[in-house]
């Protein structure tokens, strides 16, 4: 039985993910790449190691015991390339840091800047997740570093406070609802939508409207929260969006903000990291400079 670690770093990515799919996407593979790699690893270990399934995969008994020994490879991974890097002198190192959309978009880019522009030689190899995928990734040593909401399980992971991450609806200034302060999701699920075109946070829009046994009508998707906000100033529909860009761009996109009362809608972010002793030392230094903002 022969494994690269290719294929561990991989085979972890889709049982975290629970998904192939989402796995591929995680390490840079292609589907059939990646759909190729996994058959391989079952035939040359000859076991089954995967359940495949309608919505997605789950390990088998054997595929539980090479995930969990393959967790083990990648800590001992990073802890190697954390002592290397104590004696590495002029080479690039990367960190890799996973987030969900608020924090990429509202949070992260002058906090990350100014770290950054102290530490020219180290590359930051970010990408957008949902809060649950981000914790799994970073227990699992997919990922140094995440920055995730409460919503998710935290158990094992060390964490620190980030920011408060408050959603509210942005709706046209002369809208019926607009003289309100705040409003429950339910309330407003008959209405038509203007969301983002794809990511974490309309992925987390969704299942709230899906607990709820509804489905958003959405009439177009943006790429930004400015554009959404644009969107609903005219009227096209209602708009799902931090309150920081709210504020932005209030007066330009002539929109009210209604708070949305609703738990999940006031979300505690936090750093997150398996163990900071671990991490290697740009990762360490990055960590301790985004929790100390």
């Amino acid at each position: 039985m022969r494994f690269d670690l290719t294929d561990l770093r991989l085979f972890l990515a889709v049982v975290d993910a629970g998904s192939i799919t989402h796995g591929a996407a995680d390490l840079g593979l292609s589907l059939p790449a990646a759909s190729e790699r996994l058959r391989d690893m079952e035939a040359n270990g000859g076991v089954q190691l995967l359940e495949r399934g309608r919505r997605g995969v789950s390990p088998t008994p054997a595929g539980e015991a090479l995930a969990h020994h393959a967790r083990l490879i990648q800590r001992q991974l990073t802890q190697m390339r954390g002592e290397l890097g104590e004696h590495a002198s002029g080479l690039r190192t990367t960190v890799r840091l996973l987030a969900n959309t608020a924090a990429i978009v509202e949070y992260l880019p002058p906090r990350l800047a100014e770290w950054m522009a102290r530490n020219p030689q180290t590359d930051i190899d970010l990408k957008e997740r949902q809060s649950i995928e981000i914790a799994r990734a970073v227990s699992a040593g997919l990922a140094e570093i995440g920055i995730l909401s409460d919503a998710a399980d935290t158990s094992g992971l060390t964490l620190r406070p980030f920011a408060i991450d408050r959603l509210v609806v942005v709706i046209s200034s002369d809208h019926a609802l607009a003289a309100a302060k705040q409003i429950a999701f339910a309330e407003i699920l008959h209405e038509h939508f203007v969301g983002l075109a794809g990511g974490a946070l309309q992925d987390h829009i969704d299942a709230q409207a899906a607990r709820l046994g509804s489905r958003l009508k959405m009439r177009v998707r943006m790429r930004t929260f400015e554009a959404i906000c644009h969107m609903a100033g005219q009227g096209i529909g209602l708009g799902i969006v931090p309150e920081t860009a709210a504020r932005r761009c209030g007066r330009s996109a002539k929109v009210a903000a209604l708070r949305l009362t609703d738990p999940w809608a006031a979300r505690r972010l936090s750093l997150c990291a398996r163990s900071l002793e671990d991490l290697p030392s740009p990762a360490r230094d990055l960590f301790e400079h985004l929790a100390a903002i």
